[in-house]
């Protein structure tokens, strides 16, 4: 089966995004930390997205500028098979885009089954949600910036029962981000 994970970065006060989707604050140019991406973007898997994810990073990363300040992993962003989840849009055009319009929850379990690799959400708070209460997600990686916004969006919005993690790796970095990975108990 395959592993399913979230990886997001979020505020010391628990946003992934301030009030407007913006996650600006998120970024921090250090060679340091700039390593850590570099590295995580080459592993193999397929990216999924609810359509507002998908918007934004449709919009940056094939562009000059992205390419340009993170080439590794922009070639990564670009190249990787990506699920788009929306009932809106009507088409997905950026490059190996799938776009799937059913059941979330339905969708998720049969991707796990399928062969392949793993598959990583970004971003997409309300199919995190989803999927967090359903036990599906595998696996949390969670960036801590130290930053805090006083209120913006949670990727858990919605939670009805309370989830049990337990922590699985940890890393400190000299900018003060914080690397946490979390397993669900079981």
């Amino acid at each position: 089966m395959r592993k399913l994970l979230v990886f997001n970065n979020v505020t010391l006060d628990g946003y992934f995004a301030d009030v407007n989707g913006d996650m600006s604050w998120a970024h921090k140019q250090d060679a340091e930390w700039q390593a850590f991406i570099a590295e995580n973007a080459k592993g193999e898997s397929q990216m999924l997205f609810g359509w507002k994810t998908y918007e934004l990073m449709a919009s940056f990363w094939p562009t000059p500028q992205a390419i340009q300040a993170l080439p590794t992993v922009a070639e990564r962003m670009n190249s990787a098979s990506k699920i788009v989840f929306s009932r809106t849009l009507d088409k997905a055009s950026w490059n190996n885009t799938k776009l799937l319009k059913g059941d979330l929850t339905a969708e998720v379990q049969k991707l796990k089954n399928e062969p392949g690799p793993g598959i990583v959400i970004f971003g997409s708070g309300s199919i995190i949600s989803q999927l967090t209460q359903e036990g599906l997600i595998d696996e949390f990686q969670v960036v801590v910036i130290p930053v805090v916004l006083g209120k913006g969006k949670s990727m858990f919005e919605g939670i009805k029962e309370k989830v049990n993690l337990k922590l699985t790796k940890s890393r400190i970095f000299g900018n003060g981000n914080v690397f946490l990975c979390y397993e669900p108990v079981k």
